[in-house]
């Protein structure tokens, strides 16, 4: 049973004779182990370098407690066993790099697959969420071979998103002006981050991108266009895709500011308030919010003309900065 943990089944046996009784000397425990005295010696020896016995006198031996000795050979063999993983996990990985190189010598096309027709490219985003275990990172601008903003797709991206971050997915997105366009998406995006998705927002995106598991990237062949689409395969250039998803992580700004979780009572923003001061902070103009909270225009100026007095702004980039000093955004 202790093999697990480094001990033979022999050192086992003598190790359940000492435990028997509170001293015991090495005849005895050979004549308990059926062995003889030397080999039963040599077994005490192991024990103790494991930490499961000491001796307590000439020729006598006792039990550590087991609670504490096997807890502690335990963790170190956990240890280790951590140790020897990370190094074959290095290993394979210089492995994995070996392979690239030789695919893109022999056959460089092996490494970027192209797709073409809108069921195609369905069949394989289908194909490609569902696999997802480590890493969905996303580069998000239209345009969308889904109904994005309508309420089915918001529930299914909602549901999807929820079972990643349960299962302990990198869910992680970088959203333009175009992205939120959609009546609802914003709020749709907002309850995103809710759940535990990390969003943050810029301007502008040159291009979309969704990396999977850091093993395989979906680009659209040409900008705009719902037609085709490329598969990235571990490559320089797969390398290059997610460094460039790092560099617009880093310039863009959060969705929702770190702090927002502690405003509470009644000088924290409303739901509503909520959706609308970023579309402010956004830049988005009284149209399109009133697209977004499925309004009329007049009473999106109204709402936002109410939010700028609570804020006490005389503009709508002092709403932003005020709303950002109480940590709305």
């Amino acid at each position: 049973m202790l093999e697990a943990v480094g001990v033979s089944a022999f050192d086992e046996s003598v190790y359940r004779a000492v435990l028997s009784g509170p001293q015991r000397a090495v005849r005895d425990l050979a004549e308990s182990a059926e062995a003889g005295v030397a080999r039963t010696g040599h077994a005490l020896k192991r024990l103790a370098g494991l930490g499961l016995v000491r001796p307590v006198g000439r020729g006598q031996w006792e039990a550590v407690s087991p609670q504490s000795a096997l807890s502690s050979l335990l963790h170190r063999r956990r240890s280790e066993a951590e140790t020897v993983f990370a190094g074959v996990e290095t290993q394979f990985n210089d492995l994995r790099r070996l392979h690239r190189a030789g695919q893109l010598r022999s056959d460089p096309g092996a490494l970027v697959e192209v797709l073409t027709g809108r069921e195609v490219m369905t069949r394989k985003i289908e194909e490609l969420s569902r696999s997802v275990t480590t890493h969905l990172w996303t580069l998000d601008k239209p345009p969308y071979l889904e109904q994005v903003g309508q309420p089915q797709y918001n529930e299914q991206e909602t549901a999807t998103t929820r079972e990643l971050l349960e299962r302990g997915v990198d869910v992680r997105g970088v959203y333009c002006l175009e992205s939120i366009e959609s009546p609802g998406r914003l709020e749709t995006l907002l309850n995103l981050v809710t759940l535990g998705e990390r969003s943050r927002l810029l301007p502008q995106l040159p291009f979309k991108a969704r990396i999977v598991d850091r093993r395989v990237a979906v680009v659209p062949l040409a900008d705009g266009s719902q037609d085709s689409m490329v598969l990235v395969h571990p490559s320089g250039l797969l390398d290059g895709l997610m460094e460039l998803f790092e560099a617009y992580w880093e310039r863009a700004e959060p969705l929702i500011s770190e702090g927002l979780g502690a405003v509470e009572g009644p000088e924290g923003p409303t739901d509503e308030e909520l959706v609308l001061v970023r579309l402010l902070h956004a830049g988005f103009k009284d149209q399109a919010i009133a697209r977004q909270l499925g309004v009329s225009v007049r009473t999106a100026t109204r709402r936002v003309a109410s939010l700028m007095r609570r804020l006490d702004a005389g503009t709508r980039f002092q709403a932003g900065v005020k709303a950002r000093e109480r940590g709305w955004v």
